[in-house]
């Protein structure tokens, strides 16, 4: 019995520690950043190039040092991107059930300066994001996912 209760005892423990790991690990496998080869204001140009080239479109951009400094705040240059490809958002709200990542939509880039003089990409992790939809969520996703990749390998490198 005593044997028992000591298994049972390490399951619950060893759960909890790999519930905490998990917990503190996941940000870092949800988001993805990239130094850029670039300083900030050629970054964003060589970004909505590259975004455009690809057919994508870029529906807003999201300007956050001009409007931090709107209300008095002083920060470094930070512009978010909401992208859109036409064909695979089509892909996924034209099914009712699909409809439900409607808040992931459109994919979002943000590109940013750090105090150490670089310029930094970020995204979600888009693949690692879709995989436990499956189905057709999974398909268009990993798709989508691929083609921004493409654009910031052509950023980056």
């Amino acid at each position: 019995m005593k044997t028992i209760l000591t298994g049972l005892a390490s399951l619950v423990a060893g759960a909890i520690i790999m519930g905490f790991i998990g917990f503190y690990s996941l940000p870092g496998l949800m988001l993805v950043e990239d130094e850029t080869k670039y300083d900030f204001e050629t970054t964003v140009q060589v970004f909505e190039e590259k975004v455009k080239e690809a057919g994508w479109s870029i529906l807003v951009i999201h300007d956050m040092q001009e409007t931090l400094t709107g209300h008095g705040h002083d920060v470094l240059g930070v512009k978010i991107f909401e992208l859109c490809s036409s064909k695979y958002s089509a892909e996924i709200l034209k099914l009712d059930d699909e409809r439900i990542v409607a808040p992931l939509m459109p994919c979002r880039v943000a590109i940013y300066e750090k105090s150490n003089g670089k310029t930094y990409i970020t995204r979600m992790d888009s693949e690692l994001m879709a995989k436990p939809f499956g189905g057709v969520i999974n398909d268009v996703m990993q798709k989508a996912a691929s083609e921004i990749e493409d654009v910031i390998v052509q950023v980056v490198r």
